[in-house]
């Protein structure tokens, strides 16, 4: 199975042959794999060097000159470096594009803090109008990808992984799917979540909601999930810093009595190399470790 991040380079440079209103804007980070759509597109692949500011800020004047812009590197130098660029040169102007992330929370561990971006949704939750995507495997993420570049003029941010899921489902941005049934509480799956998350929960009476699209959240998703299970008990299972999306479960189901967990990646730096799936182990992200804290929580 080909990776998140090379299924986006695939379908982009598609893309560009499909929509001349598209353009790709890199920072170096995977410029290598755009080379041959910039020989056919060199107007429309623009690699700004290691300016990851300026990444952002050239996406801006292109969306005020009428483009679509798809801008990508890893997430740490995406959102969080020039976020003051996509709260201004975006937000504040009132224009769109596609920011499409690689490296997430803990992909490449080996690259320390700098490569690692646990907070990049939360960050972006403190502006006004993005959607979020979370694929949970490349299939998912060509689905979004190609919604999110015809999306209008909208802001979107497509965050995506090498921790994938086995097997996709089909997507249907905005909207929460149910993957299983049960009567003792709603654990809600994000992304690549979804595979530990099942498995966790396996023999467990609960129900299973897999999350693809973050924002907006689907609220209605979760009441209804929430009406036909009869508990208001929810886990929240995200691959990114812990309780992000609990403030949204709280306001869905404002008028009820509830409870929620919120599961994903420590706040406490984890100061220690190795690979994404030890990360994972880690963070107690792992079926073992979301078993014990989702029955805990549900007793």
């Amino acid at each position: 199975m080909d990776t998140m991040r090379e299924r986006f380079t695939a379908v982009a440079s598609r893309l560009l042959d499909e929509d001349p209103r598209l353009a790709v804007v890199l920072a170096v980070i995977s410029s290598d794999r755009f080379r041959e759509a910039a020989k056919a597109h060199p107007d429309r692949v623009i690699d700004v060097g290691i300016r990851e500011q300026l990444l952002v800020s050239a996406a801006g004047g292109l969306a005020l000159a009428g483009m679509r812009p798809i801008v990508h590197t890893f997430a740490s130098f995406l959102v969080e470096r020039p976020f003051e660029q996509v709260k201004l040169d975006l937000g504040h102007q009132g224009v769109g594009a596609v920011l499409v992330s690689a490296g997430g929370s803990y992909d490449i561990a080996a690259g320390g803090r700098t490569h690692q971006a646990p907070g990049d949704v939360a960050l972006l939750d403190t502006l006004e109008g993005w959607t979020v995507h979370v694929p949970g495997h490349p299939d998912e993420a060509e689905a979004l990808l190609r919604h999110a570049a015809a999306d209008g003029d909208r802001r979107v941010y497509v965050r995506l992984s090498e921790h994938a899921n086995r097997e996709p489902l089909p997507v249907t941005p905005g909207s929460f799917q149910v993957v299983r049934e049960g009567r003792a509480g709603v654990v809600l799956a994000v992304g690549p979540m979804l595979d530990a998350a099942r498995e966790a929960t396996e023999g467990l009476e609960v129900t299973v909601l897999y999350a693809t699209t973050v924002r907006p959240f689907d609220g209605e998703g979760l009441r209804a999930a929430v009406g036909r299970s009869g508990t208001a008990d929810v886990v929240l299972v995200e691959p990114y810093l812990a309780g992000t999306s609990a403030p949204f479960v709280d306001e869905a189901l404002v008028d009820l009595e509830h409870r929620v967990l919120g599961i994903g990646t420590a706040r406490e730096e984890l100061r220690r190399y190795g690979t994404w799936a030890e990360h994972v182990a880690a963070h107690g992200l792992d079926a073992n470790g979301l078993r014990g804290r989702i029955s805990a929580f549900l007793r």
